[in-house]
């Protein structure tokens, strides 16, 4: 993605985190969770510790923690993708876990439809994405997958035990066409297929807030920049579900009081086409969601959000509907990465 990520980290760490919270992920089994809990894993904020904070069984951790093996064996955990796709890399954070962190980890994938039962998986055969690779503690232990397969779950194992703060599954979400209705849906939802291609400036937040589900909750759940003290203007553009037709546009500036932008305007593009106008400059309120109908809007794959100078957002919706081009995008997508 075109935008200032952080030279140390890989570029794959831009995209969504299929397994966070936040799009509906969860951890649904784990063989011991004694000192700290499985759910830790899947928060979408960065792992929190305040040291000598103890409780009935131990210094509190905001992460997942097993108790030490005595005999052999590993520990285990299930998660539910809150975003079925491809996965590029994965993170095993082992935050503030410095002696207690597993010393190797292993990370596996399955595609099942349906919403199938921790024990039921265990019957499925499961691709192996990171292959019991060393890790270490107190850090983000970063791993490349780059498949090409859509999936629905992920395992992670420790091996023997210890603790991991949060795993970090990215990559891009691939809806399933059939549970889409494709005459009127979110072309711009991470959820449905769609992706952020750039954005001018990601200082407080990550520009993928804006096309999450739901509302933000607060001010960091959206997307925000660092004051300009130029004459230019931040924007964001994505990648629609596929080509199709904008009919309403949301622009959501809740949460966001002193530092909403002023004005907003949204244009699109046909592949590499040249960009047209779908919403005019116009002026916006903090803390307001605002829709706006757009009729006879061109046909667009991409979309670009311009902000006037710079500020904040809570989420952009497009509204619409995909055309015969873009629903044949979106199955053909669907049916390469599952067969």
């Amino acid at each position: 993605m075109e935008a200032n990520v952080p030279y140390d980290r890989p570029e794959w760490t831009a995209q969504p985190d299929l397994a966070s919270r936040r799009f509906g992920g969860t951890v649904m089994w784990a063989t011991d969770e004694l000192f700290a809990e499985k759910e830790n894993l899947v928060n979408p904020w960065k792992p929190e510790h305040r040291p000598e904070t103890f409780g009935p069984r131990g210094q509190v951790y905001d992460g997942w923690e097993t108790r030490r093996h005595r005999s052999p064996g590993d520990d285990q955990a299930v998660l539910r993708l809150g975003l079925p796709g491809v996965i590029s890399g994965v993170i095993v954070d082992t935050a503030f876990f410095k002696g207690n962190y597993p010393p190797f980890v292993s990370v596996e994938a399955c595609a099942v439809p349906g919403y199938p039962s921790a024990a039921e998986l265990s019957e499925v055969d499961w691709d192996v994405l990171v292959d019991r690779a060393p890790a270490e503690g107190h850090t983000e232990n970063f791993f490349a997958v780059g498949g090409t397969r859509r999936y629905t779950h992920v395992r992670l194992t420790m091996h023997p035990d210890g603790g991991v703060a949060r795993l970090r599954v990215h990559g891009s979400p691939v809806p399933d066409p059939a549970l889409l209705d494709l005459g009127a849906l979110d072309l711009a939802a991470l959820e449905n297929g769609a992706e952020c291609t750039g954005c001018s400036n990601m200082f407080y937040s990550s520009p993928n807030n804006l096309f999450s589900p739901g509302l933000a909750a607060h001010q960091a759940e959206g997307w925000e920049t660092a004051r300009r003290r130029d004459d230019g203007n931040d924007w964001v553009t994505v990648r629609l579900v596929g080509a199709g037709v904008v009919r309403f546009v949301d622009l959501d500036t809740s949460n966001l009081k002193g530092n909403a932008p002023g004005w907003a305007a949204l244009s699109g593009r046909d592949g590499d086409g040249p960009w047209q106008p779908v919403l005019p400059k116009t002026r916006l309120q903090p803390d307001t969601r605002h829709r706006f109908a757009v009729p006879g809007s061109p046909e667009i794959t991409e979309a670009r959000l311009d902000i006037y100078p710079d500020g904040g957002l809570a989420r952009l919706r497009l509204h619409g509907s995909l055309t015969p081009r873009g629903r044949a995008t979106l199955e053909t997508r669907y049916r390469d990465t599952t067969s």
